[in-house]
């Protein structure tokens, strides 16, 4: 008995189940929705990183879906509103990636690292790194589900290979089939041998699916504690980082206009040596100075409180005035003019009393290395002062001068405009200056002295402000002070002093007190109140 005839319409039935099967889209293997904007921004931080590129080279090795996980790590941290794919939309093989992401975005941790990261590639990026080592845990310790995934990924591919081979065969039954449709037993045979592997492949790949869900699952727990922990490890960093920016008067503009290198570079230097130790300090300073801004008063329109004797015309009350209609009282309003006797409204107010540069005068001598209480140095409480000052400039939209002394030939300035940003790495440079050596009054106060001078020639600003601090007594010429007192007579500066940790400088008697306008001590290093008439007044 010959074999039996197939028809092609019957072959096609069974087959056409696979045809579909065999133009499935490949699942995904980004866990986070991102378009190519967010790509290209992942992709110039990765270049920019070093640290990335480290950690993605040494997972890679070990691990085939680390590349793609740091990448979805990132973009969770950076996106300000992060979609996630559903899980039966990826690669088997990222099975685990998805519990990870997943995890790690529904924890309250992350919400308190996102407020930090969102919208800025760095911090998204040095979050990643910080959670570099709860990464390489959880993927060790989820190496059985990741091989469960890799199975069912090879097992849906040959499932999808088994139904290309079921379109295949049909293809040549077709083409092998005759005009009436029969189609020769060879081919008929091919295409049920290809649908009955399909179905096995099949099955195959579903039990496989099945095993590396189950895998992931069974990880889930331990992912989810260990995401936890290292998502509240990397907040914790990126709000002290931040705080730490804040702290030394860094705004989030000038950080995002700092390339990637150089950012990280910043806040390695401000976390790392005696810059960390005194943040705290700084920031307290500059707390103090904000809230003493701008309160000297001096000739100020303001709260009238009285009636006083003077010669300034805009203050000269209604009676006073009225004499100057009468032509036989003009000659008495005019001599009491002269002599200072016009009855005036006496008001307070306030305004800045300062108008040329600040400069401050910092003694950087082997002495103001020495520690006070907690462990704070004089050469900390000065230099915290002096970059509170600078902020107190900047807000007065004055000139600043930062000049650190020690011995007589020992000697550095820095200079900051008012017409330019105050860069934070010239800063950090004045911060980190310790010239060491003795002490010597008279080349720093000469110098200051010379630069209030050529403010004056060259801006007509005059009413410059010196705020000299140390902690040790010097002599200084009497010509040489002969001199200084003629200089600050012609260009009407006021002088500052600050003795830190050395309450005998600043005794009756001494050359600070020779020298200064306004000398206090300061015995207490923790204390900021100390520099409050400093901000007050300047």
């Amino acid at each position: 008995m010959g074999a039996p005839v197939s028809r092609l319409e019957e072959l096609a039935g069974p087959a056409g189940k696979w045809l579909g099967l065999s133009a499935a889209p490949a699942g995904y293997t980004a866990v986070v929705v991102a378009d190519r904007f967010d790509r290209i921004t992942w992709r110039d931080t990765y270049e920019q990183s070093a640290g990335l590129r480290e950690l993605a080279e040494e997972l890679a090795g070990r691990h085939e879906s680390a590349a793609d996980l740091l990448t979805d790590a990132f973009l969770a941290a950076y996106k300000t509103g992060p979609r996630l794919r559903e899980p039966a939309q990826m690669d088997p093989s990222r099975l685990v990636n998805h519990q990870v992401i997943t995890s790690l975005t529904e924890s309250w941790e992350f919400a308190e690292l996102h407020r930090e990261t969102a919208g800025d590639p760095y911090a998204a990026a040095m979050a990643v790194l910080a959670q570099a080592g709860a990464v390489r845990r959880l993927l060790d310790r989820s190496r059985d589900a990741q091989e469960r995934g890799r199975q069912a990924k090879q097992a849906r591919q040959a499932a999808l290979d088994a139904a290309t081979a079921v379109g295949e065969a049909l293809r040549q039954a077709a083409d092998a089939a005759g005009e009436d449709g029969t189609v020769p037993s060879a081919a008929a045979e091919a295409v049920r041998g290809a649908v009955d592997a399909a179905e096995t492949a099949e099955a195959a790949a579903r039990q496989a699916a099945g095993d590396a869900a189950q895998a992931t699952a069974a990880a889930a727990a331990g992912i989810r504690a260990s995401v936890r922990s290292a998502a509240a490890k990397a907040a914790s960093a990126a709000r002290r980082e931040a705080a730490l920016m804040r702290t030394w008067g860094v705004s989030p503009g000038e950080l995002e206009r700092l390339p990637f290198d150089q950012r990280a570079r910043l806040a390695e230097r401000l976390r790392t040596g005696r810059l960390a130790q005194w943040a705290e300090l700084i920031g307290r300073f500059r707390q103090l100075a904000r809230g003493e801004r701008a309160r000297r008063v001096e000739n100020a329109t303001g709260e009238l409180v009285g009636v006083t004797l003077g010669d300034d015309l805009s203050r000269v009350i209604p009676s006073e005035l009225a004499h100057l209609g009468l032509p036989e009282l003009r000659a008495v309003f005019a001599a009491r003019f002269a002599a200072g006797e016009l009855m005036l409204y006496d008001t307070r107010g306030e305004e800045n009393s300062g108008r040329g540069a600040v400069i401050a005068c910092v003694d950087t001598s082997h002495s103001m290395y020495e520690a006070g209480p907690g462990g704070v140095t004089r050469e900390a409480w000065a230099k915290a002062c002096a970059l509170a000052l600078l902020d107190q400039a900047r807000h007065a939209k004055r000139d600043f001068v930062g000049i650190l002394f020690s011995s007589a030939d020992r000697l550095k300035v820095f200079r900051f405009p008012a017409d330019r940003p105050a860069g934070i790495v010239q800063a950090l440079d004045f911060a980190e200056t310790f010239l060491g050596g003795g002490t010597s009054y008279q080349t720093p106060l000469s110098v200051a002295g010379q630069l209030l001078r050529e403010e004056f020639d060259d801006a007509a600003r005059a009413r410059g402000d010196i705020v000299l601090i140390t902690d040790d007594e010097c002599g200084v010429t009497d010509e040489w002070l002969r001199g200084w007192e003629e200089t600050k007579r012609l260009l009407g500066f006021r002088v500052f002093g600050v003795a830190v940790g050395a309450p005998d400088a600043a005794g009756a008697g001494s050359v600070l007190e020779t020298l200064c306008d306004d000398l206090r001590s300061v015995e207490d290093l923790t204390d900021v109140q100390a520099a409050a008439g400093l901000f007050r007044d300047i």
